[in-house]
């Protein structure tokens, strides 16, 4: 675990990010930490410090919905590990922020010298999340499929999805993205075969589960 290890932290309250900082800074000292309060500034923050070797990241901040921003972050940035920290502490979020590829679960009440163990295990390659959640049996047939559906998403896709979910219309997110209608109808034609629904309100539907972490009756429930 290298002293100069650069740790981008995003949440979008400033109190917890200054808690955050002191507890990495007590683990790994001498850590380059920088902070951000949104995904717009994470992907600019990601973009501009090459190198980064962890993120600490909020499940619930401007731009970033249940497991979007998780689910945006392995996409775009595979080789940087993600350590989740969130108020939510229900044993389904923890397995499922893990099955979408985070490397650690931390639930904001977990004691500072916990958080700090939890931290250096994850830079040093391991895997951390609460001693009570259990992640040896694999995760059922139907949340595996979804994974690897979702998980097949490119960057752009999750996007996409995501501003659907919003209600903005083709026209709307080829603005919001600086590219072409054709371009964004490209990709939700993409994202409806990837997901196996027919229509753009199955695929909200979808987004919805993603973001709620509902995966009762399977993306195809609502027809």
């Amino acid at each position: 675990m290298a002293e100069n290890s650069r740790i981008l932290i995003a949440d979008d309250h400033p109190l917890v990010r200054g808690a955050l900082r002191q507890a990495i800074a007590g683990a790994v000292p001498g850590a380059l930490i920088s902070e951000c309060g949104d995904m717009v500034e994470l992907s600019a923050s990601l973009e501009k410090a090459k190198g980064t070797d962890l993120v600490l990241l909020d499940l619930n901040m401007p731009g970033v919905r249940g497991f979007s921003g998780l689910m945006y972050m392995r996409a775009q940035y595979p080789d940087i590990p993600v350590i989740v920290v969130s108020a939510n502490e229900e044993r389904d979020t923890i397995r499922r922020c893990i099955d979408f590829g985070a490397s650690g679960y931390i639930p904001k009440t977990t004691d500072v010298e916990v958080m700090r163990n939890a931290v250096r295990v994850v830079l040093d390659g391991g895997a951390w999340t609460p001693p009570d959640v259990g992640l040896a049996s694999p995760p059922d047939k139907e949340t595996a499929d979804i994974v690897r559906r979702l998980s097949s998403l490119t960057p752009q896709q999750v996007r996409v999805l995501m501003m659907l979910s919003e209600g903005l219309l083709n026209k709307q997110i080829a603005y919001e993205l600086s590219v072409s209608e054709a371009t964004v109808k490209a990709h939700v034609s993409a994202i409806l075969q990837k997901l196996g629904v027919d229509s753009r309100t199955q695929a909200v539907i979808a987004a919805s589960k993603i973001e709620a972490g509902q995966w009762q009756g399977g993306l195809n429930s609502a027809q």
